[in-house]
């Protein structure tokens, strides 16, 4: 009892909070150290003589069949003292064990630097086999600490890859690792934002840390990309490697499956952890991820200032690796209206200068050298948000001339302008000031309205650039927040003045004087995006359904009976959902792709 308190307290000192280096190495060394030689003098003076290595009438234990062969001066260890030898490298090991795994939580928050940790835990478990102890306390402390309102979906999907890449070092063959993630993956299927949450992470360039401290520009999809190529010739070079005496040895030492194994995704020896198929599976579809995705890649081209597209290409190529490139056509042919836009752009502008060469350059309000167009295949590209605007007759004479031009080089195609999209940038001059900035339109439309006059109604304002007063209101914030325009009361309580302002009066009304697209775009409410999420779409399209089926009183039943089978009927599988319809509604023709957007509502 004395040595067993001895050697908890020593693991327990040696083990510390210190993820970051191993420890197991120096416990053994300790027990070899200390305890054996005390152990090796008790026998030796209790008479114990008999060698490990000499016939023994008795049975040794299994545990001793293959005795460490490093005893510190001691030539023949007895059977008695390799017996203790055992018994406490177990308890040390146990010990060190159920250390790791009550602080694994913060092991994992803490992974990869605390690799070492995870080493000493693995080599624990292989020795003790208490992997379910693992599962159950790891599982208790997800749901008390990570599974709660107040963890972000960001944090919480961050986590889980983490979580993943330790246990896979534990669990190669990822069987108790699908009992670990199946409350993530549950909890996470509740939350609005999952999706977005996943594409941004698969695609960003923080390699998947939340912190930022991966290798730059590298994505998760990139690290997943590189590990799983690893992973590959890992095994390429074991079955090249494998020959009939190392087949043997494995065959010797294989073990069945644990009982909580899917039979279903075969042996742990053929068994490989895919991260990324693990991520996918929280959302059950990735038909769902693609779109999202498509989505957010629109979103990003439109938003650009320049035609510089080398990442989105680089993820898009590792996403039809993983996708198919059936699933990624559509996101291709938007990357491709990039590449096209540039060579376009070039071709228009060449023509343009070639035509005045050897004349008199035309007098125009502005010149066609400003103005990089973004060309789209509008079919291909998720719905466009399409707000009216009238923008200043210099730039509308500009879009008019290029559009002409672009006509003459791409017969019979034509441009339709899609006003309200695109990056403005300015260069704002006040008398004690220079300004510049990168500006949605409608804020160099509002802007460029007081260069004439510096006092504008919102009513009048409202119907000089073509939008609702409401709109203007909210939009023309942005200025104010800059301290170029200031609001006031008007005549009526309904019409605002706004007044631009030439000097800087309050130095801290202007702290923030620069800005930003990006700081712009950070500020927009959902409704100004450039384009329709995947929900607002989904609700556009049931919003048809419905208006159809108002003709219709057969079709109301059915609407009604959907909506019905999806309440009350719980988890079905889609085929299942299908052949429902298809007998109860015999004229029910609706694919199985809209079906699961209805369901995802």
């Amino acid at each position: 009892m004395e040595e067993s308190t001895l050697s908890l307290a020593k693991v327990h000192d040696l083990a510390g909070d210190d993820y970051r280096a191993s420890v197991l190495g120096s416990i053994n060394e300790w027990i070899k150290d200390v305890p054996l030689q005390f152990l090796h003098a008790l026998l030796a003076y209790l008479g114990e003589t008999t060698s490990y290595y000499s016939p023994s009438p008795g049975l040794k234990s299994p545990l001793a069949s293959h005795p460490s062969a490093c005893y510190p001066a001691i030539n023949a260890p007895s059977e008695g003292l390799v017996r203790w030898h055992l018994r406490l490298e177990y308890f040390a090991y146990e010990t060190l064990q159920d250390l790791r795994i009550s602080k694994l939580f913060e092991i994992i928050v803490d992974y990869p630097d605390s690799s070492p940790a995870i080493e000493d835990l693995k080599q624990c478990l292989d020795y003790t086999g208490q992997h379910s102890k693992l599962v159950e306390s790891f599982i208790s402390a997800l749901r008390y600490r990570l599974l709660t309102a107040g963890a972000s979906t960001n944090d919480i999907l961050h986590q889980y890859v983490s979580t993943i890449k330790a246990l896979r070092t534990i669990d190669p063959a990822g069987v108790f690792l699908e009992a670990v993630g199946e409350p993530i993956k549950d909890y996470l299927r509740g939350r609005k934002d999952t999706i977005k949450c996943i594409v941004t992470m698969l695609t960003d360039g923080t390699g998947g840390n939340p912190n930022g401290s991966g290798i730059t520009g590298d994505s998760l999809l990139e690290e997943l990309n590189r590990d799983e190529e690893s992973q590959e010739n890992v095994g390429a070079d074991d079955d090249f490697n494998t020959d009939d005496k190392q087949a043997w040895v494995n065959a010797a030492s294989w073990v069945p499956d644990p009982v909580e194994a899917d039979p279903l995704k075969g042996s742990r020896n053929q068994r490989k952890v895919d991260i990324l198929g693990m991520i996918v599976g929280i959302i059950g579809s990735k038909d769902q991820l693609v779109n999202e995705y498509r989505v957010m890649l629109a979103e990003k081209l439109l938003n650009k200032s320049d035609y510089d597209i080398d990442s989105e290409i680089r993820t898009l190529e590792l996403l039809k690796i993983h996708f198919g490139e059936s699933s990624m056509q559509r996101c291709e042919i938007m990357l491709n209206d990039l590449i096209d836009s540039k060579r376009t752009n070039h071709n228009i502008k060449a023509t343009i200068k070639s035509a005045q060469t050897g004349s008199e350059p035309a007098e125009t309000g502005a010149s066609m050298d400003i103005l990089n167009a973004t060309i789209l295949s509008s079919n291909f590209w998720p719905p466009i948000q399409d707000e009216g605007l009238i923008v200043p007759e210099p730039v509308n004479q500009l879009l008019t001339d290029y559009a002409k031009r672009f006509h003459e080089i791409k017969t019979p195609r034509k441009l339709l302008w899609k006003k309200n999209l695109g990056t403005v940038k300015l260069e704002l001059q006040f008398e004690d000031r220079t300004m510049q900035l990168s500006v949605a339109p409608i804020h160099a439309a509002i802007i460029m309205q007081f260069q004439d006059q510096t006092s504008w109604t919102s009513n009048r304002l409202a119907t000089v650039i073509g939008v609702p007063v409401d709109v203007l209101n909210r939009r023309i914030n942005f200025w104010i927040s800059k301290g170029i325009l200031t609001e006031s009361l008007g005549k009526d309580l309904n019409d605002h003045v706004f007044t631009l302002v030439e000097g800087i009066v309050d130095a801290g009304k202007n702290s923030g004087s620069t800005g930003s697209c990006e700081e712009l775009l950070g500020g927009d409410e959902e409704g100004e995006r450039s384009v329709a999420s995947v929900e607002d779409q989904i609700r556009k399209e049931m919003t048809i359904y419905e208006l159809n089926s108002a003709l219709k009183e057969p079709a109301v039943k059915d609407m009604k009976f959907i909506m019905g089978m999806l309440t009350n009927f719980g988890s079905m599988a889609l085929d299942r959902i299908h052949n429902t319809l298809k007998v109860i509604i015999g004229r029910f023709g609706t694919a199985n792709a809209a079906l699961r957007r209805w369901r995802s509502l």
